[in-house]
């Protein structure tokens, strides 16, 4: 049961593609962050379309609307959970290019503001057998370069065309159970931080 004083959790994918495994992953632990009593809400980068970050364009345009709304949501949460699909063995262009442009001063307000003080969580699902481990390392490290904190309990996927079925639901009883894990550690660690639990 959640109520206005419930830690507030922003959750979204590097991946614009529809079906995504990761796009299943992040819904899923909506979902399941919910259930254990804090307000979250899941975005779709796809609803948030900006161009390639180029200081020019900055200069000439100003930051894009779409990540001014996207800014104003990082800014009333109290944490996150990213899911980076993997490409190449890296994070996605998608989820590095929208971090780019929030981190960006927007007037007199700094982008990196939005960033302090906040607890994450990551998340990777892949098709094959690393399950994303190779961008949950380099998430962290993003992130980590922003002032985020991000938790040490994480949630791989490997082999995660098994582990959802058409309905982009869970089907395995060893990912539920991750699952679980991860989003209660992050809701306890921010009731904990914000006095709420």
């Amino acid at each position: 049961m959640t109520s206005e004083a419930s830690p507030r959790i922003l959750v979204f994918a590097g991946s614009a593609r529809r079906a995504s495994l990761n796009k299943h992953l992040a819904r899923a632990a909506t979902d399941r962050l919910r259930q254990q009593g804090s307000n979250a809400t899941f975005v779709d980068l796809r609803d948030y379309p900006a161009p390639l970050y180029d200081g020019d364009l900055e200069a000439e345009s100003g930051i894009p609307d779409k990540i001014r709304d996207l800014k104003r949501l990082f800014a009333s949460h109290d944490g996150l959970v990213i899911v980076s699909p993997e490409y190449n063995g890296f994070i996605t262009p998608l989820l590095k290019n929208t971090l780019d442009w929030i981190s960006r001063p927007d007037g007199d307000a700094s982008g990196l503001a939005l960033f302090q003080g906040k607890l994450a969580t990551v998340m990777a699902a892949s098709p094959g057998g690393f399950g994303g481990m190779r961008s949950l390392l380099l998430i962290r490290q993003l992130l980590a370069n922003l002032g985020v904190t991000v938790l040490p309990e994480q949630v791989s996927v490997p082999r995660a065309t098994d582990a959802f079925n058409d309905q982009g639901e869970i089907v395995s009883d060893d990912l539920d159970k991750r699952l679980d894990k991860a989003c209660k550690a992050l809701v306890t660690h921010l009731q904990r931080l914000h006095g709420k639990g």
